[in-house]
């Protein structure tokens, strides 16, 4: 029996000791020459299953696998080669070899990350080597210090140049394409960047998208040619014409299950045609469609071509002609240095005009209309280019570390074929740098220097901001920060809150943390490693969250002191508070997140910008809950069976323990509480014992009998209720459509889920009883055999659960609750149990293993397909499927816009949202909408304004603080509030406001409140409401500073 995916792949016994799950990988393609001057490559560890746990949700177990295989070459490690050979690293590749024999100079400092000036003069290769190593014991980090021959050519997979000649580009290019090496070139050049790819003329691509395969639940089949489909639609749902399509589950034609692939055509009223069916026999009930993923073929011109008739990846037609325009200043970039040896110097006019005078020379492009150059364009890619920008460098080279994962793991399309960047709107809109202020200074950021002057990076010296979040994408902006020199001198600094702490599945995508930092806060962890990548950094770490418990750290006078805020957050609720904050202070804010391979980054910027929003509620960015009447007894979907699992441990380890130990305290039931209900929360737990279980075999005969009555008992005692032919009014059988039938399971302890239920639900049980559990697997067979006898008594008596949705309370008859009370009192004669709250990062716990094994027999019950244990995980532990390349690429967009923040002066135009989606190769951004205005009477205001009033001295009466605001505003005020507190009202009988009217503000508060004002408080907020007001006004707050 084929189980899930990554539980049993070890088998139990190694799954229950502890020990890292794993799985060889497939075999590699037959070897090519052996590596010369190199260490031999040895057996290569297994795939450590924690370790990329979130990565696997995105990629799946196959495209893993060959990762972990995979042997690519990277040429050319300044700060683009840097980003590309980190991403590799944390992510799994099998090996990279690195080759770049020059010299570390100033200018690479400014972004690679790996280098420092002790490195200076030192092949960039061998200096880079151990920091890379460090950041993976899985990966081998070589280096080859020779020339890229066609023999050494052929070892790798994928061949990436970075930093690269032309001559050398087109030279390595046609033999790997002629050898069918995946291979990719990529540069920046100041704030323009490019990537090419070659996967060779018939590139496979066996899974093209991200999303998982489209299944609806059969609802019915028709017998003719075509045969009509009908089914359930949910959220997102919507099979296109030509999708290929398989069966399961099916109950009268199961001619169609596991039948091969059949195509779609979808119908005007949404039903699917999908061939004949004439010859099967009548649908009945029950089943599942799934779509099945087609592979495509690319095919890709190698350089020499492409160079000439480039096909670029563009969202419209003017992007497209920037490219190409974009496309020749490289080509022109290309032949400036030939010619001279160097790029053109920083902000040199006479440089730029012989690049310019080089473009023009080129002569069109094949397959394209006469198109004259952009020579404004060109000018400042030449003015800029001999700048090397740690942004630029983040986002271009996740770009290129994902292309090499596409190449060697066949997921995900891969760029047709060029792709170019440009973020010349970060440079400045009044004044531009002059040649005198971006000379080279022989400091670590000179590369950063040739694009914006010595003057704009003393303004970054002195900015104070504050990161919130030091996961993936906090560890990449503080790595970001420390490199453009945030915050690296003067009054300046960056202080970095987090209040977790680091565990095992974040090595493989945050940077700035190794395995010996496991458990140690991650602010902490963070900062130190941001501070050895730059010392002049002043950083300071908080391991507090940023939320209304701590206003007393993150109040008035520390947010006085910062220039601005970056959030790296994973949840809207922490966001939306985030974002409050910075609107209360009037703070800019840098904003990230990703999913998968998915991301975006925004700038919100006072009076400039719109403020950040994010989902209007809870229900726009998390799923609805699922009616309880599905969940228990109609399931048709894998989450169906996972929210029922999750529910299931909370009622029987969290929930009951809870109440018992209430009840243990007050030895009664609350006033509030209806003791039927939580005697019947407490039946299963409970299980009919008289006596608190004592020993781990106690706890393996109350787990089977739980397993009995859940997908044994239970299901026999529904279907006798509603059997399988039971006919509705209307003649459709009750269990057809979204309702399928469900199965009695027999306990069979040569299945391995069986018994992994069995071992995770008695450890769960003997936990919450402070009892010692047990992990051994070879044990248990034993313990249960007796007890599966015929007529055993050993097992726990549980009575079977009714089948009728109706209230809990109405479930057991006056017997079986006396019986439960008694049991109860017993019960609380011992010590107090313990709760378990869910987990769902612990591989030891047994919480996973437990949902996961209860969803699947669930599962089996009702014949719906099962969500492997790493779905089972992002889906109850609400994980958010992740991998470093998208976290590098969004902390580069924001860089880029902290760029622009820094220098100030900036219309709204010059800022950029920014999307991603990187398995599709969709890049778009755009200009932020302005905030909106909104009016009453002769008042104009957006989101970032606020009425001010001084407290005085003295301080002003409520009384007064209104008759201010008629006379200053011409403000009839109707209504006070701070917060949810109501200060004053007009409706009030007069004499509620004669007791309020007199007395001063603070004093109102307090009075109101019944509590203090926080000490050192500047400003109270209020909130006003006035006559003649219309629905959706929003007055702006009345700040009143005292």
């Amino acid at each position: 029996m084929q189980l899930l995916r990554g539980v049993f792949a070890l088998g139990l016994q190694e799954l229950v000791a502890g020990q890292e799950r794993s799985l060889e990988p497939e075999p590699e393609p037959g070897p090519g020459p052996e590596l010369p001057r190199m260490a031999a490559q040895g057996p290569r560890a297994p795939l450590d299953e924690e370790l990329y746990s979130r990565q696997l949700q995105v990629l799946g177990l196959p495209a893993m696998q060959r990762i972990r295989g995979a042997r690519v070459l990277l040429s050319g490690l300044r700060g683009l080669g840097a980003e590309v050979a980190k991403n590799l690293v944390l992510m799994g590749v099998g090996s990279l070899t690195l080759h770049d024999s020059h010299p570390t100079c100033w200018s690479d400092l400014a972004a690679q990350f790996f280098l420092s000036e002790k490195d200076l003069a030192r092949s960039r290769a061998e200096a880079s080597q151990k920091a890379l190593a460090q950041l993976s014991e899985a990966v081998q980090v070589l280096v080859h210090p020779g020339n890229l021959t066609e023999d050494l050519l052929l070892s790798f997979q994928v061949v990436v140049l970075t930093s690269s000649r032309l001559d050398e580009q087109l030279r390595v290019g046609a033999l790997c394409h002629k050898h069918g090496v995946g291979f990719l070139v990529a540069d920046t050049r100041g704030l323009v960047g490019q990537v090419f790819c070659d996967f060779g003329e018939a590139f496979t691509v066996e899974d093209p998208t991200e999303a998982e395969p489209l299944t609806a639940a059969v609802l019915d089949i028709s017998q003719g040619s075509p045969g009509i489909l009908t089914v359930r639609k949910g959220p997102g749902d919507s099979f296109c014409s030509g999708d290929l399509v398989t069966f399961s589950g099916i109950e009268g034609m199961a001619e169609l299950n596991g039948c091969p692939p059949r195509p779609v055509h979808v119908r005007e009223d949404g039903a699917l045609e999908i061939g004949d069916t004439t010859a099967f026999s009548r649908y009945l009930r029950g089943g599942s469609v799934t779509e099945v993923k087609r592979p495509q073929i690319v095919s890709h011109e190698p350089l020499e071509v492409a160079l000439l008739q480039p096909r670029v990846v563009a969202q419209g037609r003017q992007e497209a002609l920037r490219a190409r325009h974009l496309h020749q200043a490289f080509r022109a970039l290309h032949q400036f240095q030939h010619l001279h040896g160097r790029l053109p110097r920083p902000w040199h006019a006479a440089d730029a005009e012989v690049m310019v005078g080089l473009a023009w020379a080129l002569g069109p492009l094949k397959g394209t209309e006469e198109e004259p150059l952009d020579e404004g364009l060109l000018r400042t890619v030449a003015l800029s280019s001999a700048g090397d920008l740690s942004p630029m460098a983040a986002f271009l080279g996740a770009v290129v570390a994902q292309e090499v994962l596409k190449a060697v793991s066949r997921k995900f399309m891969p760029l047709d074929q060029w792709l170019y960047f440009d973020a010349l709107d970060c440079l400045p809109e009044d004044q531009l740098p002059n040649s005198e202020d971006c000379a080279p200074r022989g400091c670590r950021y000179d590369g950063q220097i040739a694009v914006f002057g010595a003057d704009f990076q003393g303004k970054l010296r002195h900015q104070h901001y504050l990161l919130v979040g030091a996961g993936a994408i906090g560890c990449e902006l503080l790595k970001g920060f420390a490199l453009v020199g945030l915050g690296a001198g003067g009054r300046g600094g960056v202080t970095v809150s987090d209040m977790d702490h680091v565990e095992r599945s974040n090595l493989s995508r945050q940077l700035l943390f190794r395995p010996q930092d496991i458990g140690r806060p991650k602010a902490e962890v963070a900062a130190a490693a941001a501070q050895r990548l730059n010392p002049d950094l002043q950083v300071t770490a908080l391991s507090y969250p940023l939320d209304p418990s701590t206003h007393g750290v993150f109040g008035d006078s520390f947010f006085s002191g910062v220039d601005g805020v970056a959030a790296a957050l994973d949840s809207f609720q922490a966001r939306r508070y985030v974002a409050a904050r910075c609107t209360h202070y009037l703070k800019p804010l840098l904003e990230a997140g990703t999913q998968g391979t998915r991301g975006s980054a925004s700038v919100f910027l006072p009076h400039v910008t719109e403020t950040y929003r994010g989902p209007a509620s809870a229900a726009d960015s998390e799923d609805a809950p699922q009616p309880v009447c599905t969940l228990r007894h109609f399931p048709s979907t894998a989450e169906h069976t996972l929210q029922w699992a999750r529910d299931e441990f909370e009622g029987l380890f969290r929930l009951s323990a809870e109440t018992i130990n209430r009840y243990q305290q007050a030895r009664a039931f609350p006033a509030d509480t209806d003791r039927l209900q939580v005697l019947t929360l407490l039946q299963p737990v409970l299980g009919g014992r008289r006596a608190r279980p004592q020993t781990w075999q106690d706890c393996v005969v109350w787990a089977l009998g739980h397993w009995q009555w859940r997908f044994r008992d239970g299901i026999t005692q529904l279907l006798r209720s509603l059997p399988p032919d039971k006919v509705l009014e209307d003649g459709t059988l009750f269990w057809s459509g979204p309702r399928r039938c469900p199965q009695p399971l027999e306990f069979d302890s040569s299945q391995d889920v069986h018994l992994l239920y069995v071992l995770a639900a008695a450890n769960l049980y003997a936990q919450m009883h402070r009892l010692p559990g047990s992990r051994d697997p070879t044990a248990l067979p034993g313990l249960l055999a007796p007890l599966l006898q015929p007529g055993s008594q050993g097992r726990a008596p549980i009575p079977a659960e009714s089948p009728e949705p109706a209230p809990a309370a109405a479930e057991l008859g006056p017997e079986q609750l006396e019986d439960l009370q008694e049991a109860l009192e017993v019960w609380s004669e011992g010590p107090s149990l313990k709760p378990l709250k869910f987990e769902k990062d612990g591989d030891s716990n047994f919480h996973v293993d437990f949902v996961t094994a209860a969803a699947t027999l669930r599962s089996q019950n009702y014949g719906i397909p099962p969500a492997s244990r790493a779905q089972s995980q992002q889906i109850m532990g609400q994980i958010i499927p992740a991998v470093a390349t998208t976290s590098a690429a969004v902390a580069g967009l924001l860089g880029l816009e902290l760029y622009k923040v820094v220098g100030g002066l900036r219309t709204l135009g010059a800022f950029r949202h920014s999307a991603l989606h990187l398995a599709e190769n969709r890049f778009e951004r755009w200009v932020p909408s302005a905030p909106a205005i909104q009016t009453f009477q002769h008042l104009k205001w957006t989101c970032w304004d606020r009425l001010t009033v001084p407290a005085g001295r003295p301080e002003k009466t409520l009384e007064s603080l209104l008759a201010h605001l008629q006379e200053q505003q011409a403000l009839s005020v109707r209504r006070v509030l701070l917060g949810p507190a109501l200060l004053y009202s007009a409706e009030w009988p007069p004499e509620k406001q004669a007791q309020h009217l007199p007395l001063r503000v603070t004093e109102l508060v307090q009075h109101v409140t019944g509590q203090a004002l926080e000490p050192g408080l500047r400003v109270l907020v209020l909130e006003l409401s006035c006559e003649g007001e219309e629905d959706g006004t929003a007055f702006p707050p009345l700040h009143y500073e005292l």
